[in-house]
């Protein structure tokens, strides 16, 4: 066979092995999934991500015609989880169940097992949520221009809670004192009843915290509510006014659940699941489960979701190096 010949034939070869790949590859997302896909929750069992990604996982086990299975990995402060799941093979079939705790670790860990964002690629983003600012009943302040004035006649005499230095609770205090020109003492507790003990009890003055571990005792006249962050009231507590409503239109704070794979996932997964995702937060009584924890479903495109992950990395990281935030051992 001539020179010619050989060079056409392989020429011919590529080109049909190319086109295999071209159509196998457009053919990935209406067949997948054939088998069970698996959602890492790098949490413990009981928690508000776990349950959140379980009102998801029934709907889209519907969908999909597979199980859809919540695999709980705690440990580490979400490292040990998430570490399995960028190792996982970038085929849809394992996800990731994120907070913003997924883009904090990076500046407050020294070595990570792996990249927050190179090793992994957002499909979605599952739902988001609000923080309240709310106080104890013997703090003088009864609503959100006399806090900002009486913290600033009082700089570092107020104590706000945080369930951890380094936090998203922690970070939205810092937010706010940007914000506003304040400045305040973040005091850490290491879990959320024993805070919640002392706010009530007049120890601390006050606290940012999702607006549905808070809301009961407001409700009861505990606690006072102050303000809320995100665009409108939420139906827990239609009576409290948003940050903008009552003269802070500047602060935005939102505590968001996300949905992370494997870097390299095919893009058509990754479109299928958004899409579908999209689908289950549109029905009525997912919308009514969710609003029961405090939650509203939040759509988002691919794109925008990689987009905000990317966004609150930095945004978030500045306030870390900024203020010289550092975590015990670090």
């Amino acid at each position: 066979m001539s020179n010619f010949s050989i060079r056409s034939a392989a020429r011919l070869c590529a080109a049909l092995l190319a086109s295999i790949a071209v159509t196998a590859g457009a053919q990935t997302a209406p067949t997948w999934p054939t088998k069970p896909v698996r959602f890492i929750v790098p949490y413990a069992a009981g928690g508000s991500v776990g349950a959140a990604t379980r009102i998801f996982t029934q709907k889209l086990s519907e969908i999909w015609g597979q199980p859809v299975i919540v695999d709980n990995r705690p440990g580490g402060n979400t490292i040990i989880g998430t570490q399995a799941a960028a190792r996982s093979p970038a085929d849809g079939y394992t996800l990731l169940s994120i907070t913003n705790t997924h883009v904090i670790n990076p500046w407050l860990q020294a070595k990570l097992p792996y990249d927050a964002i190179k090793d992994f690629t957002a499909a979605a983003t599952l739902t988001r949520s609000d923080y309240m600012l709310a106080a104890a009943n013997s703090f003088a302040p009864n609503n959100l221009k006399e806090f900002i004035a009486y913290t600033k006649a009082n700089p570092g005499k107020v104590n706000s809670v945080a369930n951890g230095l380094g936090t998203g609770q922690h970070l939205v205090n810092e937010l706010f004192m940007d914000a506003t020109g304040t400045r305040f003492t973040v005091v850490p507790y290491n879990g959320g009843g024993q805070s919640t003990t002392d706010l009530i009890g007049g120890v601390v003055q006050v606290s940012f915290n999702n607006l549905l571990n808070l809301a009961s005792h407001v409700k009861a006249g505990q606690l006072k509510g102050i303000a809320i962050s995100g665009d409108k009231r939420n139906p827990l507590l239609p009576d409290l006014p948003t940050f903008a409503e009552a003269g802070l239109p500047t602060f935005n704070a939102t505590n968001w659940f996300g949905v992370l794979a494997p870097a390299g996932t095919p893009k058509d997964i990754l479109q299928k699941i958004n899409a579908d995702i999209a689908k289950v937060q549109t029905m009525p009584d997912v919308k009514a489960a969710l609003a029961k924890q405090g939650l509203d479903p939040f759509p988002n495109s691919v794109a925008s979701a990689d987009a905000l992950v990317k966004l609150e990395y930095e945004r978030l990281g500045k306030i870390i190096r900024d203020k010289g935030i550092k975590v015990e051992g670090e």
